[in-house]
């Protein structure tokens, strides 16, 4: 569970700053922004880019010299089996995985290795985890308004605003005054999804946000999920759902042994896969 007396180091401090004169406090890119289609995704500015990316745990090498644009308005759902090193391939986009080589800019900027100017970049990426590290003795509402007030110097009034419209978005704007133990674990994330929108990201990070959920909660999180996607949010989602990668996915990034092997439109891949590793990986978790 998070510790509330370090919460302006674990949520980033504004954006608007000397750094970022273009940017103020509770502004900046609308989550909602129109839609990209398939084809206009690979022509819109990139949020973020991995260039040479190495990772090693040990002697074990994690990611291999990745490579990877995300466009704004863009869905990339990476899958592949345990192990692959996909969510450390998430987590290392807003660095709560250092890397060992390469570079990774957020909207045109190198990410730092550490400091403000890492925390700077950070507000522009939101994060939603296999956990809900909710505040358990803070109100739904007062978990979703506590970073825009902290950080993004919103008022208790605009900050509570904001939130009950994105709490009603994800569908739990009648749980707002409640405990996150009073909400079940598919309500919980959806609240975690709220909280990071409340930041106002360029950028959402999904590292298998499902996978500590009972099968009846799942869907209600992929719905939510689903939406975004639509609506135009930039996404990154790790995630054994292969339905979702169909529905929403504007590219699939298949990850085994540490590199991304096949990069496609999902009716592409799933239709036609190129690598044997792929169609092995296909044949087996579409016919369980």
């Amino acid at each position: 569970m998070p510790d509330e007396n370090t919460v302006e180091e674990t949520i980033p401090p504004a954006a608007g700053s000397a750094d970022q004169p273009d940017a103020t406090p509770g502004t900046g890119p609308s989550p909602f922004a129109p839609p990209a289609t398939a084809l206009s995704a690979q022509a819109a500015p990139i949020v973020a880019e991995l260039r040479h990316v190495d990772k090693h745990f040990g002697p074990l090498h994690v990611l291999k010299d990745i490579n990877l644009r995300i466009h704004r308005g863009e869905v990339v759902v990476v899958i592949g089996p345990s192990g692959s090193g996909k969510s450390t391939l998430c987590r290392t986009i807003n660095r709560l995985e250092p890397i060992d080589s390469g570079e990774i800019l957020v909207n045109g900027q190198p990410m730092p290795q550490e400091g403000r100017q890492l925390a700077r970049l950070r507000a522009d990426v939101g994060m939603v985890f296999q956990s809900f590290n909710l505040f358990a003795h803070k109100s739904i509402l007062d978990n979703v308004t506590l970073g825009p007030r902290k950080v993004r110097q919103l008022s208790k009034a605009d900050a509570e605003e904001q939130a009950l419209k994105l709490l009603d978005r994800v569908g739990v704007k009648n749980q707002a005054s409640k405990l996150p133990a009073q909400l079940s674990g598919g309500q919980q994330q959806r609240v975690a999804i709220a909280r990071a929108l409340a930041m106002q990201p360029a950028l959402m990070l999904f590292d298998e946000p499902t996978s500590a959920l009972d099968p009846e909660m799942i869907n209600e999180v992929l719905e939510v999920m689903v939406t975004l996607a639509k609506d135009g949010m930039t996404m990154v989602v790790v995630t054994h759902e292969m339905g979702f990668a169909r529905r929403a996915a504007d590219r699939v990034l298949f990850m085994a042994d540490g590199e991304i092997l096949e990069e496609a439109p999902p009716e592409r891949f799933f239709t036609d896969p190129k690598t044997d590793r792929a169609k092995d990986f296909l044949a087996k978790i579409l016919h369980h």
